[in-house]
Parts: C-alpha cells; structure tokens; sequence
C-alpha cells in the first residue's frame, strides 16, 4: 500500500492554511479558549481534506525468467556423433529448465556465415540477437551447444548481452586428433604462363599418439589435374611453386592424404582461387595477294585489346622486277628468318591470308611452321583461289599439318555458308545468329575451294563441301577457311552475316580459350543453386556426380539446353570445395570463402570458453561426461562455481492494476469533517 497526496489548491496555499490553523491552536492554549483542541483538529482536517489524501494498491505478478540456449548446427557439428549429442543436450536441457515454470528458454540456432556470406560460426551474434527484446535483469543465464569451435568469442565478458552466467555444453571427446592442411599465403592473380608461389603448413590438432608419425604427403591438384606430389613435415611453414597455365578462374588444390584415426576428412584440402590474366596474345598475319576482304582479319584483330597484331603483306615478290625505284615503293624487307626462324615461338597465332607459295619463304621455313603447331602453336589458313593452284601452300612441307588438301579446283556460284551437324554442337559455330533459319538469315558467299578427305572436325558447309574445318594437328590446332567471301558479310551485303563472332571465335578456338573447347564440364553456383553445364560432341550427356564437402554425394541428371549443350542444377546447403564428374571430366567449385575459418580446426575444445564461463560463474563441460544439474539462485552467482549449470532468477514483475482510495473525498470525509465542528459547537454550546 502507498499513501499519495493530491491537492486541490497549490502546495503553498495549503502551508499557508496549515500554519493559520496551527496559530490560531495556539493562541487558544494560551488564552484557555473552550474547545481548542476541537477546533484545531477541525482545522487540520480541513486543511487535509484540501491536501486529498490517497491510499492506493498495486496488484503485481512475476515475470519468468528468459533463459537463452544457443544450438550450434554449423558444418564442423556434422561430425562423428556431435549431432546426434547436441540433439540429446539440448532434449535433456529443455527438459530440466522446465521443471521451473518460471523459467522460459529460448533455442536459437547459431549463425554459421558473416554478412559477406563467409562461412563462421557466430555463436554470440546469434546470442545478442535473440535477447535484444529483452531487459537485462530478466536474464538468468546464456546456455551454448557446441563443439568449442566459435569465431566470434569476445575478449572478456563485460562484451556479453548482460551479466548472466555462461554455460557451454561441449560435444566430441578429449582425445580427439584431426590433420588438416592450412594455405599460409598466396597469390590472388597472376600471369597466364608465370610461376607462382604457395605457402602451406601440414597441422596436427589433438593428442598425435600413434596416430601420424613421419612426414605427410601433400598432392597438388591445378584445376583438378594433379601437378606435383610432395612429403613434407608437419606444423611447419612449405614452400611449393606452380605454373599459371590458364587465363580466368584457377582453382590450386592442396590436399594431405588421411591418417588412421583422424577426426574428419574434409578439411585435408585447402584451397586458393587464383585469377589467370593473359598478356596479350601475339598474332603474326600475313597476308598474300591483294583482295576485297584484305582488311577484314586485320580490323577485326586491331579491334581486340587483348591482341597485339604483327601484320605483314606481300605486294612485291622476289620474282616480280621493273623500273620502280625503291624510294618509291615505301617498303620494307620482310624479315623471313626473323619471324619463321628466330621469334616464331612467340606468337600465339599464325594466320595466312590467300598466301600463296612464291618463294618469300625458303620451304625449310614451312617446315619450321608445320614444327610450331606440332609442339603447341596455332596456325589459321584463310584459303583463296591461291591454294588450289601450282604455288599452293597445301605442296609445301606445310601440308603435314593440314586438315583438308585442295583438290586443284574452285567451285563458283552463290551458296549460303550453312552448319554441319558437327557444327549446330561446335561451340565456334553453335549459336551464331541467324543459323536458326534454313536457309541461314545471312547473305550468301560465292567462292568455295574443293578439297578431298579432311581431318579433324567440318563445322560450316558449301552445299554440303566443307568449309570450314578445325583440327588438332600433335600439340597444336589448325583451322582452314576454305573460302575468301567473308568479306562480303563484313560490307553487309545482302544483309551481311555474323563474321565478327566467328572469326573472333575460329581465332581464340585456335589460342585454346577454355570457353570454347569441344568437350568442357563448368560449374557455377547463384545464391543456393549449383548448376551444372556440360558441353560435349555427343548426342547426350551422362548424369553429373556432386561430391560435398561433408562428403556426401549427389547425383544431377543432366538435359539439352542447346545442341551440344546438357545442363542441370541442385539445391546445396553446404559451403566449401564441392568436386563435379561427368564422364571423364572433373571440375572444381568452392561455394563461400575457400579459407573460411569453419573449415580449418575441427577438433572440439572446451578452451575457448571456459575463461567466459569462469568470469561469469557458469560452467563449461563436456557432454560425454554427463550435463551438470541446474542450481536456480536468487542472488548473483560467484565466480569459482565449478559443480553446476547455475540460472539466476529475475526480481522483475508486471502491473497488473492499481486500486486508489482517496480518503477525504465523498461521504465519509464529509462525515468526520461534519462530526468535528458539530463537537466544537456541542462543546460551546454546554458553556
């Protein structure tokens, strides 16, 4: 009960009237007046009546206690039994705290990725999040399930949500023991062709034992091709180089073999995505007899930043003599054995343009070509009447590396460059625009050049002679053109046609750009969906195998999206290294941040949690030992507790309602009021 004051007049009005009555009692003491006590009560009861006096209740019931319970279900608790023990502490936990019907947990599950969608376990962001609704002082205790392995911990507990007591639940065992391989430092990007340095360290976490003795073999895996295999120590820092031999994503893969014993496996590889960037390619283009479409490789390939263009062109053969002074002619010498012979090595792509054989170049020097693209080079042959004559390149020792031998005629007349069914698959050709029509909605060429049996793959026909043919000639690739009209696609003439996609394509096809090879497995992952395209030559393409990084296989059937071209995507929940295999293909996928902490140390540890326990007077133990009983306390809980879970009860309660009774107001007040003067009267009236 509480007794409040509201008045009817200001507080000093009232104090004036109060000190009136109190004089005026006073002087009739001291004058003997009849009565006095009479009158001064009436007063002072006026003067309280004016003061309205309130006598009022509050009706009040206790809060329950909020108990948060944080769940660790990150990707390091799926392993061994760790699940099926966080699932057993957290049944017989919620059973104990509700024998207290003032009690009231709360079960979140951790957070186990950042706001950039790295891979971590955030136990004490999860934590903050699920009592910020919450007073502090309704808070009795923090209960974690884990394995110990949390990336957010605070440096003391004056970080925690309040001052409550830390309990932590620890799954797994003591004598725990994992091997994992840790990638210290490495580049981020590097040159197409560059050597690269790794730095790397073989860990051993828990009590070794008999488990690994000697060194560890280490394999390195470039883009799932394995590139080296090592033995190296363990716990101490290795150096390995390797060679950057694509441009785009690569992904080097560092893995420890397994040891009898160890924990889990999925962290005996660790990973680096290294971006490939190419140097600009280097293109020698030599081109023959003058002709309309003279300029159109050489435009095209000026307009690719990433090409630096070498462009020679023969006007004056050795042969050709008459009386125009030198000084006038404005060239320069061609510098045969300089290309052919001394820098030939350092072009990426060689393109002959309507050449023809007319003794510029001694026959050694084809020779010297055929070599190149025998051992890795590319060579492109823009084919003109030239070829199918008595100087053709095809009667040169060039020849070896020649798909398709010209048969000496050229066949004139209109046709429309159409796709092979090789071709409709091809990657160079597959979706040109305007070869969904038949005929194709492009204009037609004029000139084709007969040739008889041909190598390697026929993509584009002339009323169904090849036209267009690629080849992979020992190391290296070959294309041939077996026609000079491209150009006028370039003019737009009858409506012109995709020439700049497929040089483009025919170019970078012979310089192996990965995107357009014939038989090529990709992966890509949008938010979480994996998908999975396969390009093949074949009619159709066996289903895709997933491997997670749990382990965990799945199987993805794979359908036509375009000839060619097969895809199929699956739902995943896992982050890390996931491997892909169709048919005799592998591809690499690392889904979130390849050197996530989550996937480093594994082992369970009661370590980095005891010292919040203990600053908090919680507790922190294993569950294979047994869960500690609860102690629910009214007072706070002293450091040093070492015995039980302890859970402190909140003080707090909720207004239910408030019952006032003011005392001068109404009847009974007038009653009292009405009582005292009729007495001081009474008492005058006997004098």
């Amino acid at each position: 009960m509480e007794l409040s004051f509201s008045p009817l007049l200001p507080v000093w009005a009232i104090l004036a009237g109060l000190a009136v009555v109190i004089a005026l009692t006073a002087a009739g003491y001291l004058t003997r007046m009849r009565a006095t006590t009479l009158r001064g009560a009436a007063g002072l009861l006026l003067v309280a009546a004016i003061a309205n006096p309130t006598v009022s209740r509050e009706e009040r019931s206790a809060l329950s206690t909020i108990v948060p319970v944080v769940v660790d279900r990150s990707q390091s608790q799926l392993t061994g039994d760790r699940e099926s023990q966080t699932e057993s502490a957290l049944e017989a936990l919620l059973a104990r705290l509700a024998e207290d019907p003032a009690i009231e947990p709360r079960v979140v599950d951790v957070a186990t990725a950042n706001e950039n969608g790295r891979p971590e376990t955030l136990a004490f962001e999860a934590l903050s999040q699920a009592v910020r609704d919450v007073p502090p002082s309704r808070l009795g205790a923090a209960f974690l399930i884990t394995d110990g392995q949390i990336h957010d911990i605070p440096d003391d507990a004056a970080a925690l949500p309040a001052a409550v007591p830390l309990d932590a639940l620890i799954t797994g065992t003591e004598r725990e023991y994992d091997r994992r391989v840790e990638i210290n430092e490495a580049p981020r990007f590097g040159l197409v062709g560059d050597s690269l340095p790794v730095e790397f360290t073989v860990v051993d976490d828990g009590p070794v034992g008999d488990h690994a003795s000697g060194p560890a073999r280490v394999t390195a895996r470039l883009n799932g091709a394995v590139v080296a295999e090592m033995m190296v120590g363990t716990d101490l820092p290795t150096r390995y180089v390797f060679d950057l031999e694509n441009g785009g994503e690569n992904i080097l893969e560092l893995s420890v073999g397994p040891v009898d014993g160890e924990l889990t496996t999925v962290n005996n590889r660790a990973v680096q995505i290294v971006e490939g960037v190419r140097e600009n390619l280097r293109v020698l283009l030599v081109s023959g007899s003058p002709h309309s479409g003279e300029r159109t490789w050489r435009n095209l390939l000026k307009s690719d930043a990433s090409v630096d263009l070498v462009h020679f062109t023969i006007l004056r053969p050795p042969e050709k003599q008459d009386g125009t002074p030198i000084n006038e002619l404005s060239l320069i010498a061609f510098p045969t054995r300089e290309l052919f012979v001394d820098k030939i090595n350092d072009f990426d792509l060689i393109i002959f343009d309507r050449y023809q054989n007319r003794g510029v170049l001694p026959l050694l020097y084809y020779d010297n070509i055929a070599q190149y693209v025998q051992n890795g080079g590319a060579l492109l042959v823009a084919a003109g009447p030239e070829i199918a004559g008595a100087d053709s390149i095809a009667d040169t020792p060039l020849s070896a590396v020649l798909p398709a031998i010209p048969t000496g005629d050229l066949s004139e007349g209109g046709f429309y460059p159409a796709l092979s069914d090789m071709g409709e698959r091809h990657p160079v050709t597959r979706d040109l625009p305007g070869s969904g029509s038949n005929p194709p909605a492009w204009g037609r060429w004029f000139r084709s050049i007969p040739v008889g049996p041909t190598r390697g793959e026929t993509i584009m026909t002339a009323d169904g002679a090849p036209l267009l043919v690629l080849s992979r000639e020992g190391e290296g690739r070959v294309a041939e053109l077996l026609s000079d009209q491209g150009w006028l696609w370039a003019r737009g003439f009858e409506g012109g046609g995709p020439y700049v996609p497929l040089y483009r394509r025919i170019a970078h096809w012979l310089m192996k750009e990965p995107a357009l090879e014939e038989e090529t497995l990709s992966a890509s992952v949008e938010g979480n969906t994996l998908t999975v395209t396969r390009q093949t030559m074949e009619e159709t393409a066996p289903d895709a195998t997933v491997t997670t990084p749990s382990g965990a296989t799945i199987t993805i059937p794979l359908g036509e999206a375009e000839p060619g071209l097969f895809r199929g995507e699956t739902g995943v929940d896992e982050m890390g290294l996931f491997t892909v295999e169709n048919g005799d293909l592998q591809r690499l996928v690392n889904i979130g941040d390849p050197d996530a902490p989550e996937f480093k140390a594994m082992i369970s540890t009661t370590a980095t949690l005891s010292p919040l326990s203990e600053a908090t007077g919680g507790l922190t133990r294993r569950i294979a030992d047994g869960i500690p009983p609860l102690r629910v306390t009214d007072a706070p809980v002293r450091p040093g507790n070492d015995s039980a879970m302890p859970v402190v009860r909140t003080t707090d309660t909720r207004l239910e309602s408030i019952r006032s009774l003011p005392l001068f107001n109404g009847l009974i007040g007038l009653a009292v009021l009405l009582a005292l003067i009729s007495a001081t009267w009474w008492r005058e009236g006997r004098s």
